[in-house]
């Protein structure tokens, strides 16, 4: 009854297998080696594109190196208000770009939208140098509310970004549930859409720690290189990112795995539908799933051994509030749910309604 995050499991064995092959023998440093060559090499054919491919072992790390090479530091960079850089990467954006301004503009909404971006525009002024610079925005795929960006929808937000000179960054963490969800190429909700430059997630899909920054412009990469070794994200190993990648994209496990996580979730919501006092806050769009519940439901199946998290009211949709007996969850499924990891949890909150366990 594992539904606390992706990032909670191992990696999947075709991935282990390449570690495992990986660590043998001797081969050079910092990504100069067979595998992450390899990686990159699989990366264009996955983006149907040429690009610059930099490995680093966090997310937040590659979050916030992306960010440092398209805004400085009195500049502002646009996001959701649940985005990750925003709420749950301690200020390293920031840091990372010595004091950038990052705004949030879509409060309540499970994702941004050219009108919230219109909003932005039409109450910022526009008085430099006392007015700072907004350089760039920040949309991730899939969304905080679970909400997945069509390739129309990223072609609007990325064409209004562009006319107002700000560049693109995705945080693609589960951008692989993303693209299952869609069934469309990993080219359509990136460059094709007009993206910049991506935050290209493993971890949560398959992998032990394996991060890319994927620049689809290549000139603004020009100082990653610095950066990430200055801020000591340069590994000396680097073929233990490569290897992760190259058994994750071989033969499209990624989105083997990716499917199986949703496919999950959508059977988790549809044995949850019958439960009346369970309600679905956000539409099931990939592999998390936002819901109120009774709070001693909630209760009752956390002492059960169900794991997942209680989520912040302001990630509600508009107009929605708890009563006071009530809590806000997330639910994430990933590549090794199983049905009886579901069945489980199903079973408990029929007892729970039937037996009047309290």
């Amino acid at each position: 009854m594992q539904f606390g995050s992706d990032n909670q499991t191992g990696a999947s064995l075709q991935v282990l297998e390449k570690l495992v092959q990986a660590n043998n023998g001797f081969t050079h440093g910092y990504g100069d080696d067979e595998w992450c060559q390899q990686a990159e090499k699989d990366l264009e054919i996955f983006f149907g594109c040429p690009l610059k491919v930099y490995f680093v072992a966090t997310g937040t790390a590659a979050n916030s190196l992306a960010i440092s090479c398209i805004m400085d530091p009195w500049e502002i960079i646009l996001c959701h208000h649940q985005a990750h850089i925003y709420q749950d990467e301690s200020t390293a954006p920031e840091f990372f770009t010595g004091g950038g301004r990052i705004t949030p503009v879509s409060r309540n909404a499970g994702k941004i939208t050219v009108g919230h971006l219109e909003n932005y525009f039409r109450h910022m002024g526009n008085e430099p140098p006392h007015t700072p610079r907004t350089a760039a925005l920040s949309i991730t795929q899939t969304s905080e509310a679970g909400q997945v960006y069509t390739p129309r929808e990223l072609a609007g937000l990325c064409s209004f970004s562009h006319d107002h000179e700000m560049d693109v960054h995705m945080d693609g963490a589960r951008f692989a549930t993303a693209v299952a969800s869609l069934d469309c190429s990993p080219a359509d909700i990136t460059w094709k859409s007009g993206v910049d430059v991506l935050s290209l997630g493993a971890t949560k899909c398959g992998a032990l720690a394996a991060e890319a920054v994927v620049f689809f412009k290549p000139e603004i990469a020009e100082t990653f290189v610095h950066r990430r070794k200055r801020s000591g994200h340069l590994v000396s190993k680097g073929r233990l990112f490569g290897a992760q990648f190259v058994g994750w994209l071989k033969n499209d496990h990624w989105l083997e795995l990716a499917r199986h996580a949703n496919g999950q979730a959508r059977r988790l919501v549809e044995k949850l539908a019958r439960f009346s006092a369970i309600t679905l806050q956000w539409p099931c769009a990939a592999n998390e799933l936002f819901l109120t519940m009774p709070a001693k439901l909630s209760t009752l199946l956390h002492d059960k051994g169900a794991e997942f998290y209680e989520w912040p009211h302001h990630g509600l949709p508009a107009g929605v509030e708890l009563s006071e007996d009530e809590v806000f969850v997330r639910l994430v499924t990933s590549f090794v749910t199983s049905d009886e990891h579901i069945d489980q949890f199903c079973e408990l909150i029929n007892e729970f309604f039937t037996t009047g366990v309290k």
